[in-house]
């Protein structure tokens, strides 16, 4: 990227920036040059909060326009802009707490706190750079696509075509030699004629925009660019002047048709000027083809306005019309579609396979409403279908199943035939809120509740959805304060061996110790520990807290093994295996000692991340067990492709076996089959001396149950050992 120059011609630069007298310029005049509506749009295009057309002088950058800040500059030597203004492409600084030209400026540890900034420098006709279009963010991004940075160019050419207005305005106040002056080079086209509408100047670029010479153009009439449909209200114009009137389009730019020498039409902008010589009015004209600004502000605004992938609208015209049909008071019906196994999709066909699938199922969405309804992408897998009018419940609820059933029929992708299904949440106006956001938000929870029960169904919004939600949110944080006050505890169930019944290890498992409720169990808030997203975090202090236990207790027993259970949020970011390569280090566990517990369930929902984690774990050593096995769905293929140490059998087989045929059964087949793919099989729930005798007898060597101990505390679990030591001294060894 090549450096502009600086030094001495920062003042050629600062004299080119005076030509515009953008800087003195009042609020209302900077208006009149309509940059504000080009940050408007780069806010909503590039979705960022502040948006901002800085020019930049000898010691401050002043805002000429801005969107999502009242600030009207700042000095020079803390600017982004200035550094941007040094170079000839964007400037781009994904984190500025990351950046050592920026980490330490105030506007980056100060209250504003500018973490993301991107800006297009402002180059004038004469080559020098002016200021910027910039785009500011509090948040960290990871940049721009090719095509975001395209559309930010694209709007820096805009505004700089607004701001050229601007200094030919300032070089006709002047004086008309300078005016023509400043024209000749102009890249706008420039046209002055006298009071009967005779061309008396014809820059180069006007020879390039109509077609004619200035040899032909400069004593022709006018019309020689005007349509025909146009020229009476042009002539009516010029003779108003004549007589003494006010010209009506003075000092205003407007959007016209142009005639071309060779007789097409094409639309221009028109900013109209005049002035007084020897009595005589002159009238100047500048002009410039709008054929590629309009094909350019159609394409983003286009792209402001919907989806790059499906070309449905998108989120900001889904809320637009929303509330301009609740402003009406017209019925609103929402419906929130949220694909069932997308991720599985991406996962296992790559993200061209995803967006191939996204395509089509908009298409589908299209094809199942009526085409006065809007279908919109939210994001990601998640779309909308809004029904404007008066409709009946049921007419919504049966569009519902239409679309459920338009999305259940396979999709083509890839030369493979590929099913999803979708969730459908549905709100209304005036029944389930009164503005966009509350029909969306309420919309959510209907979708959320469809989620929940099982899928590829529909659900509308009722108040008790609200009320759920509501306690789930005070259950959140009431979590979060738990594990900050470190409320949660580990108890330790013992496992033992069935020859002999010595101690081989325990199952660490979570208790919250609720300052007013008392001790509670798992089943009671691990589903709301998931929901509010600390699973992972709870996660690893369970495993290191385990595995500083278990180093304790191997001094007594030096084979014993701890299991400790896994979350599924902690497959999710990639990192349990230098996760758990860390906690062992830092407690002195030996890998053999730690047993990972995973239940076949959740490998299915994780196949991909999980299987790579679980081999590289246990080719150090580290233990796998399928935990409750048999209860899942899995296969038995499962038993060859994962690297498993130990199988489970679930509790609901054992407390049966010694009376139900079937149970017992399965008992024994889980114990042949451990036996001949040289897996340990350990029976959970042993309860009784029988059932403990019957699993033995099946081909269990290890169990648990409250049959040798329930879970229970540490400091309980050493005094249970050291009685169990006393009463069974030849059956404790380690």
């Amino acid at each position: 990227m090549r450096i502009a120059k600086i030094g001495p011609l920062e003042d050629e630069r600062i004299a080119a920036l005076e030509e515009y007298d953008a800087l003195d310029a009042q609020l209302d005049a900077r208006a009149e040059l309509g940059l504000k509506e080009i940050t408007d749009l780069a806010a909503r295009l590039f979705n960022v909060p502040i948006a901002l057309i800085t020019l930049v002088d000898r010691t401050r950058q002043t805002f000429v326009a801005a969107t999502g800040t009242d600030i009207c500059g700042t000095d020079r030597d803390v600017s982004f802009c200035s550094h941007a203004i040094a170079i000839d492409d964007l400037l781009i600084v994904p984190d500025a707490t990351l950046d050592p030209r920026f980490a330490g400026n105030p506007l980056v540890t100060g209250e504003i706190g500018i973490r993301f900034y991107a800006g297009a420098p402002l180059r004038s006709p004469s080559g020098h750079v002016l200021g910027t279009l910039c785009l500011l963010d509090t948040r960290p991004r990871t940049g721009l696509s090719a095509q975001q940075r395209r559309d930010l160019k694209s709007l820096a050419v805009l505004t700089l075509e607004k701001l050229e207005n601007r200094r030919l305005q300032v070089a006709r106040d002047a004086g008309l030699i300078r005016f023509q002056n400043i024209a000749a080079t102009s890249p706008d086209a420039i046209v002055c004629a006298d009071q009967r509408g005779k061309i008396t100047f014809w820059n180069a670029t006007a020879e390039q925009l109509f077609g004619f010479s200035a040899e032909e153009a400069i004593g022709a009439d006018l019309d020689i660019i005007v349509p025909q449909h146009l020229r009476g209200g042009h002539g009516g114009g010029l003779e108003r002047v004549v007589d003494g009137g006010e010209p009506r389009l003075v000092g205003k730019t407007i959007e016209v048709d142009a005639l071309h020498k060779d007789g097409h039409h094409f639309p221009v902008e028109l900013s109209l000027s005049m002035w007084r010589e020897g009595g005589a009015a002159s009238f100047g004209a500048i002009m410039r083809d709008l054929t590629e600004r309009r094909t350019n502000e159609d394409r983003l605004f286009y792209l402001a306005h919907h989806d790059t992938l499906t070309e449905l609208p998108n989120r900001a015209v889904l809320f637009e019309r929303i509330g301009n049909a609740i402003a009406r008071n017209e019925p609103v019906h929402l419906l929130l579609a949220d694909l069932d196994g997308f991720k599985r999709i991406n996962d296992t066909l790559g993200h061209r396979g995803g967006d191939m699938l996204l395509t089509q199922v908009a298409g589908r969405l299209l094809n199942a409403v009526d085409n006065t309804a809007t279908v919109a992408r939210l994001g990601g897998d998640e779309f909308a279908i809004l029904i404007t009018g008066a409709a009946r419940a049921d007419e919504i609820d049966q569009m519902g199943d239409c679309i459920i059933a338009a999305l259940a029929a396979p999709f083509p992708i890839q030369e493979q035939s590929v099913q999803v299904g979708v969730s459908i949440g549905i709100a209304s106006f005036p029944a389930h809120g009164n503005t966009a956001e509350e029909l969306v938000s309420n919309a959510d929870l209907a979708l959320y509740q469809a989620k929940r029960e099982g899928r590829r169904c529909r659900r509308t919004f009722t108040i008790r959805l609200r009320e759920e939600m509501m306690k789930r949110r005070a259950h959140e944080h009431e979590l979060r304060r738990a594990l900050d006050r470190n409320e949660f505890e580990l108890f330790y169930q013992p496992q033992v061996s069935l020859n002999g019944e010595r101690i081989t290890g325990a199952e660490a498992l979570i208790r919250w110790r609720h300052p007013a409720r008392g001790l509670i169990g798992p089943g009671d808030f691990l589903g709301a520990v998931e929901e509010a997203l600390l699973a992972a975090e709870l996660g690893t202090w369970a495993m290191e807290t385990a595995c500083a236990q278990a180093v304790a207790w191997r001094r007594r027993y030096p084979r014993f093994r701890m299991g400790v259970n896994l979350f599924e949020a902690q497959f999710a970011n990639g990192s349990l295996v230098a996760q758990v390569r860390s906690i062992l280090d830092r407690t002195g566990l030996p890998p053999s000692a730690l047993e990972l517990e995973v239940t076949e369930n959740t490998i299915l929902r994780h196949d991909g991340t999980m299987l790579e984690a679980l081999e590289a774990l246990h080719a150090e050593g580290v233990g796998v067990a399928f935990d409750d096995f048999g209860t899942g769905y899995a296969s038995l293929s499962m038993l060859k492709a994962y690297p498993l140490s130990r199988l489970k059998i679930d509790r609901s087989f054992v407390s049966c076996a010694g009376a139900d045929r079937a149970d017992a059964l399965i008992v024994k087949a889980v114990a042949a089959l451990g036996s001949g793919l040289g897996i340990d099989v350990i029976a959970e729930g042993i309860e009784t001396q029988a059932q403990c005798e019957f699993v033995r007898a099946a081909g269990c060597h290890s169990g648990q149950g409250f049959l040798f101990g329930r879970p229970m505390p540490a400091g309980a679990f050493e005094h249970w050992a050291a009685e169990r030591d006393q009463t069974m001294p030849l059956r404790a060894a380690g």
